[in-house]
């Protein structure tokens, strides 16, 4: 090895070097470190396969018992250590901060390889979905790649590619650009008519201290944000705790008298240490009623708390409130003094984690579904993990999404009856709290994801089915990852294990059902209408709208949204069309409400067919 910049030695031509990053916690990183570590052996045998020394760039701590870089400090100096132009892998098979590395990595002059295994107890693959989408937003050229025991062929495949070119060509040949053809006239007038009231009363989305974990991609310039009609109003999370404390405990039992009256069932125990309480969820139940209460006060359409990790010390865990927010079927908050009840009728929509990219998914599709007459509860979860499944009509890979806490009740089965709160892992949630779990009911879904690239802001949005798997399945699936949470099965139609891993920009997803195919159809056509005319640059993935009926054979707009009104009213719904564009009642619209084809096939194409990608998780 020779001296060649800065006083750093060049690594020899047959090495390759390694980092990592891990939790700000100690006690995740050493709960994590012997997946780690047995990750890293394997993937050092890989490489010696290919005649190539994979050396690591930074020691295993003694004192500290792991050898995650544990801190954005870290990084950098990490960084200072290592050749500019040196082959360097970051390897994960945990969830990990990306701030951490994300510096070093934006400097880095030389190949990058960014690689998970591929495990549902120790999630990598979240941890690689989160940097690879930070990476993409800072405009930094990858490959990446993923393996359950990295000896498969498509693994070896693809290091051997990458040893040899420096980069890895995956198969995208599942995303298109929107093409204005593709879009019946009724759903683009519609997105069009929806995303111009959004622009003219312009939306406010209230952030609870921004920057959760180190997600670099979960945070949109107010720049690209405002261009779409969208505000931020930047709150503090230390605001939101003395709010909760003028919340009465009379006010806290109403909520939680409301869920165990809807059938809800809590997990109690009486060590509060490491199982759930009473005094937890009551907690929860008064952040619930303050969130509602600030978002009103500063007039928001949307909230997002961050929770880890300014809270985690100061109250219970935030993920039953969230649920609660994003459901729209809910408990009623009411103003204090007034006792006009806030948001009625419908959900005040959250995203999870100040994932402000999830943020504006779920806004635009709340205004979508609502004037769909559609149930508007959406989430956003993690993809987490996912395996082939074959047996009781189901013959297809089955992803399992799972968000770190909560999702609405009406997306599970049996509803509120259905779901089970559990006290969140001590591990990551010290003063515990209480989950919102259920399982994923059956129907058709549309996914999507909002996210940053090349300086401007894009979409993916597809279609996909929540599939019934037999409760032993489900329940293998859950000791796989993470039982307190959520499980959600997914097929995601047209679209590969491999493609989406290849693809996706994020360790988020979010998710809304539909009463029918044909139905989900129609809402995915109306919401990559409206994303299209705010700006946002909106990919097809898999099979979205490849089953869209066109103009002429399509059912009336006036049909589908009073069938979509009849499947949904028995809940607390909101607003139906005639409600939503009520405000431009009596003002003249600009003339065109079709969007332009400029703007619908994206002013910024889609990337090529096939392009370069050039333990449990809170």
């Amino acid at each position: 090895m020779a001296v060649e910049r800065n006083g750093v030695a060049r690594p020899a031509a047959d090495e390759v070097l390694l980092i990592t990053s891990g939790d700000l916690r100690l006690s995740a990183n050493q709960v994590c470190w012997p997946a780690q570590r047995d990750m890293e052996e394997k993937l050092t045998a890989a490489f010696a396969q290919q005649g190539i020394k994979l050396v690591r760039a930074h020691a295993y701590d003694e004192t500290l018992k792991h050898g995650f870089i544990a801190s954005q400090r870290r990084g950098m100096d990490v960084f200072m250590n290592i050749h500019p132009e040196a082959r360097l892998v970051f390897a994960t098979a945990a969830w990990q901060y990306s701030h951490h590395v994300l510096p070093g990595l934006r400097s880095h002059k030389g190949p990058i390889l960014t690689v998970a295994n591929w495990s549902g107890q120790w999630p990598g693959l979240v941890g690689l979905l989160n940097l690879n989408g930070s990476l993409i937003k800072a405009g930094r050229e990858f490959s990446s790649i993923w393996s359950k025991d990295f000896t498969d062929d498509y693994f070896t495949a693809a290091l051997a590619e990458w040893l040899r070119d420096g980069k890895i060509t995956h198969d995208v040949s599942h995303v298109k650009a929107l093409a204005p053809a593709q879009l019946p006239a009724e759903s683009a007038a519609l997105g069009a008519t929806l995303a111009r009231e959004l622009k003219h009363r312009k939306a406010i989305m209230g952030v609870f201290d921004e920057g959760c974990m180190g997600m670099y991609n979960a945070i949109i310039d107010d720049e690209l944000l405002n261009q779409a009609g969208i505000y931020k109003e930047r709150l503090s999370q230390s605001a939101l705790v003395a709010k909760m404390r003028t919340v009465s405990h009379a006010e806290a039992e109403g909520v939680y008298n409301w869920l165990v009256a809807k059938g809800m069932k809590f997990a109690f125990g009486a060590d509060s240490a490491s199982e759930l309480t009473l005094d937890q969820v009551l907690e929860q139940c008064k952040m619930y009623i303050a969130a509602m209460r600030i978002a009103k006060d500063f007039g928001c359409d949307a909230i997002g708390i961050q929770y880890q990790q300014g809270l985690k010390d100061m109250t219970p865990a935030s993920d039953l409130a969230e649920g609660l927010l994003n459901n729209a079927d809910r408990p009623p908050v009411f103003a204090e003094g007034t006792g006009e009840e806030l948001y009625p009728g419908g959900p005040l929509v959250h995203f999870n984690e100040v994932d402000e990219c999830a943020g504006v998914d779920a806004l635009i599709t709340n205004r979508c579904w609502s004037a769909l007459g559609l149930d508007p509860s959406t989430t956003l979860h993690d993809v987490r993990w996912g395996e082939h499944y074959k047996g009781d009509g189901v013959d297809d890979f089955v992803w399992l999404l799972q968000i770190s806490g909560a999702a609405p009740a009406n997306h599970f089965v049996g509803g509120y009856a259905g779901a089970r709160s559990e006290r969140q892992p001590a591990m990551y949630f010290p003063l515990g709290g209480g989950s919102l779990k259920g399982i994923g009911k059956p129907g058709e879904i549309v996914w999507s994801r909002v996210f940053v690239e090349g300086g401007a802001l894009h979409a993916d949005i597809g279609r996909g089915s929540v599939v019934t798997l037999p409760q032993e399945e489900t329940d293998r699936r859950w000791r796989e990852t993470t039982p307190p949470w959520p499980i959600v099965h997914t097929v995601l139609h047209g679209v590969t294990q491999n493609q989406m891993m290849a693809r996706h920009r994020a360790n988020h997803v979010n998710i809304a059902y539909a009463p029918s195919a044909q139905i989900a159809e129609k809402a995915l056509a109306t919401k990559a209408a409206m994303f299209a005319e705010l700006g946002v640059s909106v990919h097809l993935c898999g099979s979205a709208l490849n089953g869209c009926p066109n103009a002429q054979r399509a059912p009336s707009f006036s049909r589908i949204w009073r069938k979509g009104w009849e499947s949904t009213k028995s809940i607390a719904m909101p607003v139906r069309l005639s409600n939503l564009l009520a405000p431009i009642a009596g003002r003249v619209l600009p003339a065109a409400v079709s969007p332009s084809p400029d703007r619908l096939a994206g002013s910024r194409a889609a990337r090529p067919a096939s392009a370069s990608r050039t333990m449990p998780r809170p």
